[in-house]
């Protein structure tokens, strides 16, 4: 797979090629084309969390190479906020607005915001709809392009390599159980989901029984209903656990060390590289087996390039760009550049 460090003809390239789609879009050919200086804001959920902060800085670095003025803001987990840090962006004349929310279902209005305003619209990570709150029943000429990764590819390789890691365990399958946590109305999340139960499913060898477990995609959440669900199944040997993010699968590996399971009997497979490295880097044995890295820095850059070239050359948006990924696990991820805060 190919390295996650890419240079910058690497970065434009993902661009134009990536997602290999027609260019389409609700608001293309909406937002004017823009001659002088460009103002853009990028409203981020949950800003303090490593990711994000990695895809904050990846944009101001590439606004500061363009010559754009970007201002950043951490909307945390407030859908609201979401609502008023658009219009307050459009009243101080941001050209344009990339946004992460916290809640999907705030996309229609902030897409009628930005469309009334003729003001540029890009998602970044989290897919909206224009027309509807949840994305997955979006039609596809609704939804706003967006830049971030294939939830498809990033799941598929999550479930494989977890399947990797139970035939390498060589576990019972009776005494075994995978779960699946994520919170539920994410689109995104669900994609990765089900690719890696697909994934898994294709590639274990034998059938073992799946849990879906709701969760909010923090380490805590997840920690707590993970718990519960090991509570409720205790007959249960060996824990395969995957997720939407690093934050879910650290939740449920800290949740197996603390029921009493040990190392070797937890697989887990973290997305998103940033927490599960911090198990490696104390040296002890831990149940986080591997993880796929993704490199926010990649993703706000390229959200900042695409819609530059929107506002300044007229280059309509992709109906989604893809960065790279890659896995990386206990003796690979310092070497794959993965930051570990």
């Amino acid at each position: 797979m190919a390295a996650v460090v890419f240079g910058l003809a690497s970065v434009l390239a993902l661009a134009s090629c990536s997602s290999g789609q027609e260019a389409v879009g609700p608001d293309s050919g909406e937002a004017a084309r823009t001659d002088g200086a460009i103002s853009l804001t990028y409203l981020q959920k949950q800003g303090d969390q490593e990711y994000f902060v990695g895809e904050a800085a990846g944009a101001k670095a590439k606004a500061d190479e363009l010559g754009i003025e970007l201002k950043v803001v951490n909307l945390g987990n407030d859908a609201n906020k979401t609502v008023s840090e658009a219009q307050s962006a459009i009243s101080q004349k941001s050209n344009g607005l990339i946004v992460v929310v916290p809640d999907p279902a705030v996309g229609p209005q902030v897409a009628q915001i930005a469309k009334d305003a003729k003001v540029a619209l890009l998602t970044s990570d989290d897919q909206i709809c224009t027309t509807g709150p949840d994305p997955s029943s979006c039609p596809a000429d609704a939804l706003v392009p967006r830049i971030g990764f294939s939830g498809a590819q990033m799941g598929g390789e999550v479930g494989k390599r977890a399947a990797a890691e139970f035939r390498k365990a060589g576990w019972n399958p009776a005494e075994t159980r995978t779960i699946s946590a994520w919170k539920q109305d994410v689109t995104v999340c669900t994609d990765r989901v089900k690719a890696a139960k697909d994934a898994f499913a294709a590639g274990a060898g034998s059938s073992v029984r799946n849990i879906d477990v709701p969760t909010d995609n923090s380490p805590t959440g997840a920690q707590d209903k993970i718990a519960a669900t090991v509570t409720a199944n205790p007959g249960v040997k060996h824990w395969v656990v995957w997720g939407c993010n690093d934050e879910n699968v650290q939740g449920g590996v800290t949740a197996l060390e603390n029921a009493g399971f040990k190392a070797d009997d937890v697989i887990g497979v973290g997305l998103g590289a940033y927490l599960a490295c911090k198990n490696w880097s104390s040296g002890k044995p831990s149940g986080m087996k591997a993880a796929l890295f993704i490199n926010g820095k990649d993703v706000g850059a390229l959200a900042v390039q695409t819609m530059y070239d929107k506002l300044k050359n007229g280059k309509a948006f992709p109906k989604e760009a893809f960065a790279p990924t890659t896995m990386v696990d206990a003796s690979t991820w310092k070497s794959a550049g993965v930051t570990c805060g």
